[in-house]
């Protein structure tokens, strides 16, 4: 008499079927729901449990379990495990909280000469003074289960995270001036002449130092379609110095006033602010927007702005607040263009470079606006 299961027929829709189908062909998935998938999909065709078991080289107990599972709960149910209690916790959590607090400390606080905690140097520490501190549990403790404790707390002691302190008590106020000069800026624009017949001449200013002369040991090999997409370089180079970009835009034209010199000193300074003042007619007030920089409040500089009395007004920016000077969008649209991967035989041709492209962009000059908070402000 032929064997006749007592266990019901597991019907799959069309869906069901073809997503079993594709998860038994799937590469990607782990190999239990490939399996699990491969049973089903037998059992669904009337395949008995033990010529299932043969085909997957596996047990009937397992094939069963499956089955069950199924018929019990559902198809998507029977690909996965069911959630189980694990094992008792060994460590408590007052543990865990104690090597959180631990890690929430300097190494050096406790004695190591390093800055920052590692996950070994941590687990041997615990490891050392468990018993001392009533954690029996830990005197076994393990670098991962360190790695898992402090995973959970969101605590990562290996890590620095730079932040900015705000050093200057006057940061607001100074803030505001600056955004207040860029919303005069926009008037004057709008205006079509100026209040009251003065002439105004607003200027951003900063410099950009330590600009690298870098030279190619060898000469570059140019892209070569369907072999060599990219510019070959290469990776050895020779360093010929450094050189300084000190520029002014206006913000007004747009016109770039700019000379680039080897050193930034109060001397280089001052020999630009003279040609800024012979560049503008003798009546304009030239307003320059600048940060904080020891050249640009020197008895050199200040001597030299006694002699042009009415001339020039300093607005300076907050200490660590340059990101309210616009010429920083100069400065990064020069670094992501012209300088970018930039090599030069000597710092003169580099000079020439910086010095051409700056005429090229004034002979169609980019007013650079600000937008940030100006509608906040009210001009007086």
């Amino acid at each position: 008499m032929p064997f006749v299961s007592r266990r019901p027929a597991l019907v799959l829709s069309k869906e069901q079927r073809e997503s079993l189908t594709t998860m038994s062909r799937a590469r990607s998935r782990p190999r239990h729901m490939v399996e699990r998938a491969g049973i089903l999909l037998a059992f669904a065709d009337g395949q008995t449990v033990s010529a299932i078991a043969r085909q997957f080289k596996t047990n009937r107990p397992k094939v069963e379990r499956c089955i069950n599972k199924a018929l019990e709960l559902g198809v998507e149910a029977a690909l996965e495990d069911l959630p189980r209690s694990g094992k008792p916790a060994s460590i408590s959590s007052e543990a865990r909280a104690w090597v959180v607090a631990l890690a929430c400390q300097k190494p050096s606080a406790l004695g190591y000469p390093h800055e920052m905690w590692t996950t070994t140097l941590l687990a041997e520490h615990v490891r050392r003074h468990a018993e001392a501190a009533g954690y029996p549990a830990l005197r076994r403790l393990a670098r991962g289960t360190v790695s898992k404790i402090l995973t959970r707390c969101q605590v990562r002691p290996h890590k620095i995270s730079y932040y900015l302190e705000r050093r200057d008590p006057e940061f607001e106020v100074k803030m505001a001036q600056v955004l207040l000069v860029y919303r005069q800026v926009e008037l004057l624009r709008e205006a079509s002449t100026p209040p009251d017949g003065l002439l105004v001449a607003v200027l951003s200013y900063d410099e950009k130092p330590g600009i690298q002369a870098l030279a190619t040991t060898v000469p570059d090999r140019l892209p070569v379609p369907g072999t060599h997409p990219a510019l070959a370089r290469d990776h050895e180079y020779v360093r010929h110095g450094t050189v300084s970009l000190m520029a002014g835009i206006d913000l007004l034209s747009g016109k770039v006033h700019a000379t680039v010199v080897d050193r930034h000193r109060s001397r280089e300074f001052v020999a630009f602010l003279q040609a800024v003042d012979a560049d503008y007619p003798a009546h304009t007030l030239i307003r320059i927007i600048l940060d904080n920089h020891s050249a640009h409040i020197s008895k050199e500089t200040r001597a030299y702005l006694a002699t042009k009395p009415s001339r020039f007004e300093f607005i300076f920016t907050p200490k660590h607040g340059s990101w309210l000077n616009i010429i920083e969008s100069f400065f990064a649209k020069m670094a992501h263009t012209v300088l970018r991967g930039i090599r030069v035989a000597s710092r003169d041709e580099l000079k020439s470079r910086i010095v051409q492209w700056v005429e090229d962009i004034n002979q169609a000059p980019v007013v650079f606006r600000w937008r940030y908070k100006l509608a906040e402000l009210t001009v007086a």
